[in-house]
């Protein structure tokens, strides 16, 4: 059987495949082999994968689809691809389609009034952001806000949803160029004609300068904080003063009616030997603190003794910091530089990456990994463009440039989405995108 894809030369050399899939029906094409042109790449092999559903459902509407071979995603055309690995094109050729990894589906964007420079998608069930004008705010979903944080006297830098599985009230933290953290309440299910205004039931003091992110321990129990003062401070998430560490009780009234108690703390612990701005602080482990910094470090933290367990030096001022993929355990960062980097600490005695991908323009503002696979990870730059990668390739899966300008953040949401903020001021929503 023979079957014409998008070819450049009507006389290109034919090669015999098998197109198999993990994917169910209708998804599903016959076993059978085929001869195809040599010289198609993923759009050609995507139009025959469609053609081949297209006979036996006669109703399928097109979609792409991406191709491995012997697990490694196809750039290139197959010719190209078989001579670089050194594959023998006279044998049966067994290519493995998936669904492309790309959005399908753009919400309407999501309006705030000053740069939108921190998102946490960690919750299914909404979605928190933090601006320049220095509210925090909760969406929903596209354009329906239902909570306002206020409170900070200055630009919020980071937030960071604390207990996104918890029935009823949910905890959420927000770090500020005003020198402050702050701990907020809310019930996520509250359904608001309006958003309703919210003030934080604690307020942590003790940087010395702006505080520049905030990553949660998982047990929800502490938050870390790290700030232009250099150091990474520790920091307890209880509202009540058994623990020691809050230095005053505030109340006030407003309209005659007594509001929420409002309480101070002091961290509780802090980490020491960054020499300029920790940028960036994630807690993926109980025992474990992952910061990256201005002094082109990334450092891994012992959080019971306090001492500094390892050092990757890139040469590069980062900006972000995330840490998934194989066994939770891949470091991935960006920063002053169009490329974002990935280290596997388990290979000690060098500090070379294990991946760079290089598509990038300008520095790049954000990275996260996908938390149910070992393969997908996105990233955000100051040249506008979300990037969604896969390790088993160097290009990226999907550009998204629908922002008109830089983007600040960026995350995952709900598994099938990612959510987006920057200088345009708009939360944006990309969906329906598929991760095997």
């Amino acid at each position: 059987m023979e079957i014409d894809g998008e070819t450049n030369e009507d006389n290109s050399r034919r090669i015999q495949v098998r197109f198999v899939t993990k994917l169910k029906a209708p998804y599903k094409v016959p076993t059978t082999a085929i001869a195809i042109p040599s010289d198609l790449s993923r759009l050609g092999l995507s139009s025959i994968v469609n053609k081949l559903l297209q006979a036996v459902d006669s109703e399928w509407k097109t979609e792409p689809f991406d191709f491995l071979i012997n697990g490694e995603l196809v750039r290139m055309s197959l010719e190209q691809f078989l001579l670089a690995k050194g594959i023998s094109a006279e044998k049966i050729l067994e290519i493995e389609y998936i669904r492309a990894v790309a959005p399908r589906k753009e919400e309407q964007p999501s309006p705030h009034d000053d740069w939108v420079s921190a998102v946490d998608g960690s919750s299914p069930t909404f979605i928190l952001t933090g601006c320049y004008d220095g509210l925090g705010r909760v969406w929903k979903e596209a354009g329906l806000c239902t909570h306002i944080l206020e409170g900070h006297s200055d630009a919020i830098s980071s937030v960071s949803i604390i207990n996104s599985e918890a029935l009823g009230s949910v905890t959420v933290a927000t770090a500020s160029k005003d020198r402050t953290l702050r701990l907020w309440k809310f019930d996520a299910e509250d359904s608001n004609d309006h958003p309703a205004m919210i003030r934080a039931f604690k307020i942590l003091r003790g940087h010395n300068a702006s505080v520049h992110s905030v990553a949660a321990k998982t047990s929800g129990d502490m938050v870390c904080s790290g700030s232009w003062d250099c150091t990474i401070n520790l920091w307890r998430t209880n509202d009540s003063d058994t623990d020691g560490d809050v230095v005053s009780i505030k109340k006030r009234k407003v309209n005659s009616k007594a509001e929420q108690s409002q309480s101070e703390g002091e961290a509780v612990s802090m980490l020491v030997g960054h020499t300029q701005c920790v940028s960036s602080v994630v807690w993926p482990q109980h025992e474990t603190i992952f910061s990256a910094s201005w002094d082109h470090s990334v450092r891994q933290w012992d959080v019971e003794t306090g001492k500094d367990l390892s050092d990757i030096f890139c040469g590069k001022v980062l900006n972000s910091i995330d840490v998934g993929g194989e066994g939770s355990a891949l470091i991935a960062a960006g920063g002053s530089d169009p490329i974002l980097r990935i280290w596997d600490p388990r290979k000690p005695g060098t500090s070379a990456p294990v991946f760079q991908f290089c598509s990038h323009s300008s520095w790049i503002s954000a990275c996260k990994w996908h938390d149910r696979s070992s393969f997908y990870l996105l990233s955000s730059s100051y040249d506008g463009k979300v990037m969604l990668w896969d390790l088993r390739t160097a290009w990226p899966l999907s550009v998204l440039d629908t922002h008109k300008d830089r983007v600040l953040c960026a995350d995952w949401w709900k598994g099938d989405c990612v959510v987006s903020g920057g200088v345009d001021a708009q939360l944006l929503i990309c969906s329906d995108i598929s991760i095997p």
